[in-house]
């Protein structure tokens, strides 16, 4: 089993639903590291960064702050660049547990330098590539994939001391469904891969995920899993702030996980927008403990 370092990023700040800071403590009060131990004697968990939990600006109507808590959020993604960049350089494999997705745009920055060519599979009912001209929301949850394309704003683009952190056609959208005018218009502009949930039904998960590894081994020396935890439809997953109906059904994305753990190449992830207040009966934090599990023992 790989050596892995857990690093919980609590962040709420990119969207608007207190809670996202809890998933970390969450997901590991079901045991989640005693579970990984139990399989590897080489686990560490650095335990939760401090990021800022208190709204600097949360009108995008303030016309000093046109994205919500740019500050706070940029703060929160470049102490997440370095410790990400840090777990790589020290040979692990870096486990991030969020926090909302806009800790994206950190983990990337952190990782992404360590490779030639980085690849990444995004799980996502959104597309999450917005700029703050294209924002219905002024959202940051929803820019992290624009940003770490080198779209977006001076201070989310430039995280970890560089931009284009990835490239367009090296990575793949899985269970989208839910875009806004100005996603569309980056997506086809820069030719992204994307399966739509639809996609995911039409041919089958497996085939999916077959194409996507086929798709990126061949010119990625690593791939990144950005797995958002509202890919998942909500009657298996209500424990997130920005649920999509016709989402992907929870026994197929754990199937996802079984497969890339076979293929064997995925060499960071996450797992974010889990928010255990909208939670019912913990449903939501069993389902990201069975991915994470399925994607890990190998």
């Amino acid at each position: 089993m790989r050596k892995i370092t857990v690093v919980g990023a609590p962040m709420w700040l990119g969207q608007s639903n207190f809670g996202t800071q809890f998933g970390p403590d969450a997901i590991r009060s079901t045991g989640l590291i005693r579970y990984l131990q139990s399989r590897s004697s080489d686990i560490i968990d650095l335990g939760n960064l401090n990021i800022k939990i208190t709204e600097l600006c949360y009108s995008t109507k303030d016309v000093n702050c046109n994205i919500r808590n740019l500050e706070a959020v940029r703060e929160g993604v470049e102490l997440l660049a370095l410790t990400s960049s840090e777990v790589v350089r020290s040979g692990r494999f870096p486990l991030i547990l969020g926090g909302d997705h806009s800790i994206a745009i950190g983990t990337l920055a952190g990782i992404a330098k360590h490779y030639r060519s980085l690849g990444v599979i995004w799980f996502d009912a959104h597309a999450d590539s917005n700029t703050a001209e294209t924002s219905p929301s002024g959202n940051i949850q929803g820019m992290p994939l624009a940003a770490s394309l080198g779209d977006g704003h001076q201070d989310l683009i430039e995280v970890g001391g560089y931009t284009n952190k990835i490239k367009a056609e090296h990575v793949v959208l899985i269970g989208v469904r839910d875009m806004d005018p100005g996603e569309r218009d980056l997506i086809t502009k820069k030719q992204i891969k994307i399966y739509t949930s639809e996609d995911v039904d039409r041919i089958g998960i497996g085939k999916v995920i077959d194409e996507t590894v086929s798709y990126l081994a061949a010119k990625c020396d690593g791939i990144h899993l950005s797995y958002d935890l509202d890919v998942i439809d909500p009657s298996d997953s209500q424990g997130v702030g920005t649920p999509v109906d016709g989402g992907i059904c929870l026994e197929q994305t754990i199937d996802a996980m079984k497969l890339l753990a076979k293929y064997n190449v995925i060499t960071s992830a996450e797992f974010v927008e889990l928010n255990p207040l909208l939670d019912k009966d913990g449903k939501t934090v069993d389902a990201t403990i069975a991915l994470i599990r399925a994607l890990l023992t190998t």
